[in-house]
């Protein structure tokens, strides 16, 4: 899923070749964000559009040879002023006057002709990693094999060789790329470029490198023509091609040059934090903040981000908010969340704050992941890496402008790593907040899962040893016995281990107070369930990815009906499933929303729930029986919930995939009031949580 969907797309059409562009965003200036050879496509610049498109208007184009453009046939079509054409074009069919333009690589080339010939039609320039051949040397080791001739070699660059193309295209995309990100555990963008590659062939490429090459006297002389403000970007680390290309391209236009220390050839794909920055500055600079307060005069603030994959972070993290309030009684707590948690924290009366409207859609991400109670979480997540950038921009233009003492994240993802990736913008106390720690691979994941998942968890242990100020705590929310007994990966510590040395402990955090349930008569009362009834709560958690099992539990009812004739089964869909949409049947209570869910999960006889964390706490914390779920692929339910489950000694853990209506009927008839002796929760959680964040206010 896109973090951000254009406006609106289009072809335009010349000599027979049709090029695809789209626009995102409005307002003034356009950014034009130029193809760059054709081995890649427009998706490049995912990480950039969203940022730059709350701010201004976006354009961009698929490159003739790639991506929905057309690849022509003949070598010809593929040269340097076919593309600058084609930008053109494209500008006209998008009724684009002027335009900003950045370009990636071959890129430059594209832009200088644009520049030096159109300038009525280009405000100003930006080349990252550059290819300009008007001065600088080649990188050594790019020079020593022949692209024309087969070779007797294809080890390193000499599969930068036509007959290799020919051969093994994705062998030379996977060498090409790992290249281009010289970057430690650049597994993922490596992964997305070698994808992008795919969307072409060799033989295509073959012909874009047959075309007619701009001669490097005459950039030279293109450069010496621009005119508009320049801003050259490069990788110091750039193995693709030499940092000093992206030199001698700034002192050829005249430009402002930015090398970036550790970065390669790609830094607006590795270092997109950087970069969006930097093109933001040059595209339209930031307004300085309306108002500023005196230090004496400020209130204490705190900024909270929920993660909004599932409903349980919200209640946990309202809890910890009403306990820090006690401690602070003057602090003003703002969140930056979005649906579902802010169904959550509206029914509470929190704040949210109006930047939570720019937030890309995180739970709608997910849902697009899922198959039929299926969800690969580590991968969904992986694969929401625009979206987490996205958001993560969002964040550092709100703190940018407003002053907050304290920032909260409940497993924001994006704030936690990127802080991390760029430790200079930590402006405030922090307080990273989990209830797991290690990504697991799935047994069917076989060597490669094993791999990457090892690989982020390596990065992240060392992002915590490289920058151990950034987290000013860490909270687990749990016990240190609730750690799966597994390590990070080969040669990486223990998971257990590691998080007793790094995190706190605040216990878990149920958000209420299971005593004050305890007379569950009077509560069933209150409630409107009758004494003679038999009550089974089905849910399935707010990211709506639980239908298929809302679906086979509704099939079950009719023979756990006959089975259980007291049975009253009311099934909540959660805010992301429409109850209409599923089937009926008489006797059977569809609804979208429960307040205070937990209070009729204590009151019922037998819950049926998928395998997430919070819930399967509340029932565990108000000691009633329930059927879990846990979705395939899910590494968090199948690994770290059903762990902590087994230690409480509770629930009965189903497998969907082997279950059928049947079977979920005689587990409910064997199941429904069934006594139970699980370890108890604590009920301090939201409090020892709050005096942890309160030493920090």
């Amino acid at each position: 899923m896109r973090a951000c969907q254009p406006r609106s797309d289009g072809y335009v059409e010349r000599d027979g070749v049709k090029i695809h562009y789209e626009v995102f965003g409005a307002g003034e200036p356009t950014v034009l964000l130029l193809p760059t050879w054709s081995i890649i496509h427009s998706r490049q610049w995912k990480m950039q559009i969203p940022y730059l498109a709350r701010h201004c208007r976006v354009l961009t184009f698929d490159g003739r040879g790639n991506g929905r453009s057309d690849r022509p046939a003949d070598p010809e079509a593929y040269a340097e002023r076919e593309f600058a054409a084609d930008a053109l074009a494209v500008m006209d069919a998008s009724q684009t006057p002027r335009a900003i333009i950045v370009g990636f690589s071959m890129g430059a080339q594209r832009g200088l002709l644009l520049a030096a010939n159109h300038p009525e039609r280009v405000e100003a320039a930006v080349f990252i990693g550059p290819s300009y051949q008007g001065g600088g040397a080649p990188l050594p080791e790019r020079v020593v094999h022949s692209w024309e001739d087969e070779l007797d070699t294809d080890e390193g660059w000499a599969k930068h060789n036509r007959h290799y193309w020919l051969r093994d295209y994705q062998g030379y995309l996977e060498f090409f790329m790992s290249r281009m990100f010289t970057e430690p555990h650049s597994t993922k963008p490596i992964e997305d470029t070698v994808g992008w590659g795919l969307d072409t062939t060799g033989e295509t490429l073959a012909l874009t490198y047959r075309a007619p090459d701009l001669e490097p006297e005459e950039l030279r002389e293109l450069a010496r023509r621009v005119r508009c403000p320049v801003l050259v970007i490069h990788g110091a680390h750039d193995a693709i091609l030499s940092e000093t290309r992206g030199i001698d391209l700034a002192e050829d236009t005249g430009g402002r040059l930015v090398l970036l220390e550790g970065s390669g050839h790609a830094p607006h794909v590795r270092d997109p934090v950087k970069v969006n920055l930097l093109l933001r500055d040059f595209v339209t600079p930031a307004p300085p903040p309306k108002r500023w307060v005196r230090g004496k005069s400020r209130r204490k603030r705190a900024l909270y981000i929920s993660s909004p994959i599932g409903l349980g972070h919200a209640q946990r993290d309202v809890a910890i908010a009403n306990e820090l309030r006690k401690l602070h009684p003057d602090l003003e707590i703002d969140w930056l969340a979005q649906h579902p948690v802010t169904t959550v924290l509206e029914a509470r009366g929190e704040r949210i704050h109006p930047a939570s409207a720019l937030l890309a859609n995180e739970s709608g991400h997910i849902e697009s992941e899922a198959a039929e109670h299926d969800l690969h979480c580590f991968q969904a997540i992986r694969r929401m890496d625009e979206i987490l950038l996205a958001n993560f921009m969002v964040f550092h233009d709100l703190v940018r402008d407003e002053h907050y003492d304290l920032w909260i994240g409940d497993e924001a993802w994006e704030l936690d790593y990127y802080l991390h990736e760029n430790p200079e913008h930590k402006q405030a106390a922090y307080v990273w907040l989990t209830d797991f720690v290690g990504w697991l691979p799935m047994p069917d994941g076989g060597e490669r899962e094993a791999l990457v998942t090892a690989d982020y968890n390596a990065e992240m242990i060392e992002h915590i040893a490289r920058f151990p100020r950034v987290r000013d705590q860490a909270i687990f929310v749990g016990n240190p016995d609730d750690i799966v007994p597994d390590t990070f990966g080969p040669e990486l510590p223990l998971i257990g281990d590691w998080t007793r040395e790094h995190y706190a402990f605040a216990g878990y955090v149920t958000g209420f107070d299971p005593s004050d349930l305890a007379d569950r008569q009077a509560l069933r009362q209150e409630l409107g369930y009758r004494d003679d009834e038999q009550v089974c709560i089905v849910t399935v958690g707010g990211s709506g990815v639980g239908g298929h099992l809302l679906r086979r539990v509704i099939e079950a009812f009719p023979e756990a009906k006959r089975q259980v004739p007291a049975l009253r089964m009311v099934v909540v869909t959660g805010p992301r499933i429409d109850p209409g949409a599923l089937p009926q049947h008489e006797g059977l209570e569809l609804c979208a929303y429960i307040h205070q869910l937990y209070r009729h999960l204590a009151a019922c006889d037998l819950a049926v729930v998928q395998g997430g964390l919070t819930t399967c706490m509340e029932l565990t914390a108000n000691r009633r029986p329930f059927l879990y779920f846990p979705l395939r692929h899910h590494f968090e339910q199948n690994f770290h919930v059903a762990h902590r489950l087994d230690r409480y000694r509770a629930g009965r853990r189903m497998d969907y995939a082997t279950t059928d209506a049947d079977a979920i009927a005689e587990a409910i008839a064997a199941e429904m009031g069934r006594p139970v002796d699980y370890r108890p929760v604590e009920t301090d959680g939201a409090a020892r949580a709050a005096s942890l964040l309160a030493e920090l206010v």
